[in-house]
């Protein structure tokens, strides 16, 4: 009797660069056997706007809108990183008011880039619910941004000096009123999807990377803080008032699956949720009776004196560092971003390996990636 070994052929796939589980222009060029991934390629570019070299372009101060499209989901602290640098720079002292609102909005900004990570991520494994909930409490949010900016997705609101407008009367009363609606939507959202055993049983243990492997790899943000390393910005290079502020840097344990998997990654999102309304309670609180100016006197041309910096803030995807140069005119003559999602792209081809095609979608989402982050 004779026997057939089984053959199977390698196949070259194209996820992306129109997909929905790419979170944007991107394309994986994947080899499987069957549903097995053997290689996974990022191939990165469809989204090149040149944003860097449009600064280099433009006068300081008319370059924030052109941060609002970095991450698009962050707005507020794309304007306030880069805001941070320019003053640097200048030798801008922001007021201390204009300080509180900005650790607001940031905070704000957080919870709902969060909010659509987490979401999309149940959404693509396929549990819609969760996402629209989601939707809706982020939908309360770009309420209270309306209100003190004019706009729902890009601000243009944190500028070099401070904020472009005060708080409208009422809105921080408005902001703790969302604080006192949204903690228990938090405990909602986790009895619903968190700890269901399908959705748990399609992250656990799913793509793990260890601390060290983080670290190597140059993850950031709730990636680098998923596999079990407690660094944050906030708290370990501290900027604007953050170091009078009380609130935990939650990491991934392993609770579920293994240290630093798709759950942990999506877990540390939800922790961190519950530490920015810490936060956000305790501005609001602070910002009372704070009589100093929303912003400081900056020339509506300003000319920084000759030299270079290099500021990273906390984004929701993690560090996002500015680099800037300037010979003292009215615009940058070198501009360099780094983004937390360019920085998860290099780890792909380790972690994919292995993995099923459908396990490489929650892969993506767990890794919380936006495309223009990339794609400068």
């Amino acid at each position: 009797m004779t026997t057939t070994a089984l053959k199977t052929e390698e196949i070259t796939l194209n996820m992306g660069p129109q997909h929905p589980s790419t979170h944007g222009v991107i394309r994986f060029i994947l080899k499987t056997d069957g549903e097995i991934v053997h290689e996974c390629i990022p191939d990165v570019g469809y989204l090149h706007r040149a944003i860097e070299k449009i600064s280099e372009k433009m006068e300081w101060q008319g370059f924030i809108p052109y941060t609002d499209r970095v991450d698009y989901l962050a707005a507020m602290n794309c304007n306030w990183a880069y805001s941070l640098a320019v003053e640097r720079l200048a030798g801008i002292e922001v007021p201390r008011r204009a300080e509180l609102i900005r650790i607001i909005v940031g905070e704000l900004g957080r919870i709902t880039s969060h909010l659509i990570g987490n979401g999309a991520l149940s959404l693509d494994i396929g549990a819609a619910t969760p996402f629209t909930h989601n939707i809706r409490d982020r939908e309360m949010v770009n309420d209270l941004f309306e209100r003190i900016c004019g706009a729902r997705l890009t601000f243009s609101f944190v500028r070099p000096g401070g904020v472009a407008y005060d708080t409208p009367p009422g809105w921080i009363e408005d902001v703790e009123e969302f604080c006192d609606y949204f903690e228990p939507r938090i405990e909602q959202f986790d009895q619903l999807i968190t700890f269901n055993k399908i959705f748990t049983q399609r992250l656990a243990g799913v793509a793990a990377i260890d601390t060290e492997t983080a670290i190597d790899y140059g993850l950031v943000g709730p990636n680098l803080r998923g596999s079990g390393f407690r660094f944050d910005l906030r708290r370990d290079e501290p900027y604007g008032l953050y170091p009078e502020f009380d609130f935990e840097v939650p990491v991934g344990q392993g609770q579920i699956g293994k240290l630093g998997d798709c759950w942990d990654r999506f877990w540390v999102r939800q922790l961190e949720m519950r530490e920015s309304l810490k936060i956000v309670r305790q501005a609001c609180k602070k910002i009372r009776g704070e009589t100093s100016s929303h912003t400081a006197k900056v020339k509506k041309i300003l000319k920084p004196p000759k030299g270079e910096v290099y500021v990273r803030s906390e984004n929701p995807r993690g560090e996002m560092g500015l680099y800037l140069v300037s010979d003292g005119t009215a615009n940058s003559v070198r501009t360099r971003i780094r983004t937390g999602s360019f920085s998860a792209m290099g780890i792909f081809p380790k972690v994919a390996k292995g993995l099923m095609v459908a396990d490489l979608i929650a892969v993506i989402a767990s890794l919380d990636i936006v495309a223009p982050e990339i794609d400068r």
